[in-house]
């Protein structure tokens, strides 16, 4: 069967702290109906800082989730490592992956915003050397004994449900990122379909000793919307996809792989890039594709459209991925 993902990140430009509050709270509707329904994942990110109102604390937003579901996974996809205390971090994900009974999966990458560094007093040079710290205390502290750091003898409890730890990925598109994976023996997370830096991964897996594994984007992910009319659908709200896109697209510099990566200046360019699909039920099945990532509430869309696209996809194509 298909994986299939909803993803949120809370996106409304120009929002107040009511409409944001009912944005967060039909987040956490379409989370159990998702769940309800049998889609595999929640999918949520972390940015700081943004004008509108990008979701910056994806832990709180998970515990939420898990409040409100009993079986699906919430992927952090990515937590900025370096922005993190160690420590804290790790009671976080612990107290998680027991709420959740081990449904949480962390991606960790150390982001491509130096603003967000600039907004916590971290500094952007060290954030190299930041993850390995991070990643290494993370496995420590999960082992529920003592172990030294900052100079001293620090021990962290609750130990987490999940044996040996929780999930935990290394994410980036950077062969830096791909050595500190092999390095500590932890799965990678390409940030796009990049074969060439997976085979250098398994290279240095051998070369460290170490065993992992990758869990890659397909050569073909697009965000989907599903509508009855998507001539009318990308009329009336291509504009929130368009908003999300160049927002995304300024952030990054020209080194930065992502699987969702546009180029699009326009609504009608959007649409003829991919990135983002707006589709009916049947042509969404037509795509063939081995991931259906859903994002109901993109840029700013008003809740009842995603809400839309969810019943349409969950009601008229979910059951049919099921039967294949």
């Amino acid at each position: 069967m298909s994986v299939t993902v909803v993803r949120f990140n809370l996106v409304e430009p120009g929002a107040t702290p009511a409409s944001l509050s009912d944005r967060y709270k039909a987040a956490l509707e379409m989370a159990a109906y998702a769940d309800d329904r049998g889609m595999t994942t929640v999918q949520t990110e972390e940015h700081h800082g943004a004008a509108n109102n990008w979701l910056p604390s994806p832990f709180a937003f998970a515990g939420a989730v898990f409040g409100a579901t009993r079986r699906i996974a919430v992927t952090v996809s990515a937590v900025i490592g370096p922005l993190h205390d160690p420590l804290r971090l790790a009671e976080d994900i612990a107290v998680l992956d027991l709420l959740s009974g081990g449904r949480l999966v962390t991606v960790a990458g150390i982001g491509y915003r130096p603003e967000e560094y600039a907004l916590f007093g971290v500094e952007w040079k060290r954030r190299g050397r930041l993850q390995d710290e991070l990643l290494e205390t993370l496995l420590k502290a999960w082992t529920g004994e003592e172990f030294a750091y900052g100079g001293r003898t620090v021990r962290v409890t609750p130990r987490p449900f999940s044996d040996p730890h929780p999930l935990l990925l290394v994410g980036g598109s950077s062969k830096a990122a791909a050595r500190r994976a092999a390095r500590l023996g932890l799965p990678f997370f390409p940030s796009a379909h990049l074969p060439e830096l997976e085979a250098y991964y398994k290279e240095r897996l051998v070369e460290y000793g170490t065993q992992g594994w990758t869990m890659m984007p397909a050569a073909v992910t697009p965000l989907l919307h599903l509508a009855e009319d998507p001539d009318r659908a990308w009329a009336e709200h291509g504009r929130h996809f368009l908003h999300e896109a160049r927002t995304y697209a300024s952030w990054q510099s020209s080194d930065i792989k992502s699987a969702v990566r546009s180029a699009a200046t326009t609504v009608d360019e959007l649409r003829a890039e991919g990135v983002y699909r707006i589709l009916t039920p049947d042509e969404c099945l037509a795509q063939g594709l081995d991931s259906h990532v859903l994002h109901p509430l993109a840029g700013g869309m008003p809740v009842e459209e995603g809400w839309r696209s969810m019943h349409l996809f969950c009601e008229n194509v979910l059951p049919r991925l099921k039967d294949r």
